[in-house]
């Protein structure tokens, strides 16, 4: 059985590896899901990314796994050798939630085997289908986040664009997740959970910048993308929030910059009073601990750089039910 939600406390869990990291040639896949926002891709750098950035982000992938063991949790990884993209973000491959693990069918065309990296961690891992025609992506979305990426004709998304709130989902709508993508995944889990659609919020990627969830009834709100939980779909418009003070900028390698600065955002959860977050942000550090959450304050020096902090380069796999 897999984890219910993103907060019961954690038994095991899968951490990612920098090594290889790869951007990898800019297809059309990979202009309209990762550079809409940016004019112009030639100045983008592909290919491997700098050694420095390899090491310095493995050393601090490695403290964090001291720190999850020194917590009694069991810690796996990824297997360590060449990839067309990474294997920095397990969240972003396998959705895991009570008895389903799926192998999530990834718009980026590079990922497409990526969920081969962690397979010896799962005994029954469901593959989707993928689709890569060159008519799934609307190169429209360039320049203009209101037009997403993807088109509807088959079901696209990465896992990291879902949150697990026991027999609720949330699914961020996005670049990285057609509405095709959260009807797929509703036929998949079942009439028991409900699969919510946010849409309209947030269209470069992932869920895990904008909200975090802490416990049963308590989020913590990214207020440039979530300014009232008016936006948010029911059951969730009900729940306490926290919105985020304005983060601590930790920077990115020059020529590297694949995340914003509300990745300060993707904490992630060891149980209802602890979370790990990025050392820098102590504002946010104060203002979850006014709701008795323990923070462990760890480096992630690379964590805009390779885009993922805690939650990002993680993918929960055993929690106490």
């Amino acid at each position: 059985m897999y984890p219910n939600n993103e907060w019961s406390q954690l038994q095991q869990v899968i951490v990612g590896v920098a090594d290889y990291a790869t951007v990898p040639k800019i297809d059309i896949s990979v202009r309209t899901v990762n550079y809409a926002n940016e004019p112009s891709v030639s100045d983008i750098k592909t290919g491997m990314y700098p050694d420095q950035v390899i090491r310095e982000a493995n050393e601090d992938l490695e403290i964090f796994c001291e720190f999850l063991q020194d917590q009694n949790i069991e810690v796996m990884r990824p297997t360590r050798e060449p990839t067309e993209y990474y294997n920095y973000c397990p969240r972003d491959i396998v959705f895991a939630h009570k008895n389903l693990a799926l192998a999530c069918p990834m718009p980026i065309r590079a990922r497409k085997n990526n969920y081969k990296s962690i397979l010896h961690h799962f005994d029954n891992l469901t593959i989707a289908p993928t689709n890569y025609n060159d008519d799934s992506y609307n190169i429209n979305c360039i320049g203009n986040p209101d037009t997403l990426a993807l088109h509807e004709h088959f079901p696209m998304f990465d896992a990291a664009n879902v949150l697990r709130a026991n027999d609720d989902l949330l699914y961020l709508v996005s670049n990285s997740g057609n509405e095709k993508g959260a009807d797929y995944l509703q036929q998949i889990v079942g009439p028991d959970t409900k699969v919510h659609k946010l849409k309209g919020v947030y269209s470069y990627m992932h869920i895990d910048s904008t909200i975090a969830f802490l416990r049963e009834g308590l989020m913590l709100l990214n207020p440039s993308r979530i300014p009232d939980k008016s936006v948010l779909p029911e059951p969730f418009r009900s729940w306490d929030a926290i919105y985020a003070p304005d983060p601590v900028d930790v920077g990115f390698y020059p020529g590297f910059c694949n995340a914003s600065k509300w990745v300060s955002v993707n904490l992630f959860s060891i149980n209802e009073h602890m979370v790990v977050l990025e050392e820098h942000q102590h504002n946010l550090r104060k203002q979850l601990e006014k709701f008795n959450i323990e923070c462990a304050m760890l480096p992630s020096r690379h964590c805009r750089t390779l885009a993922g902090v805690f939650h990002c380069v993680t993918l929960d796999t055993k929690r106490k039910s």
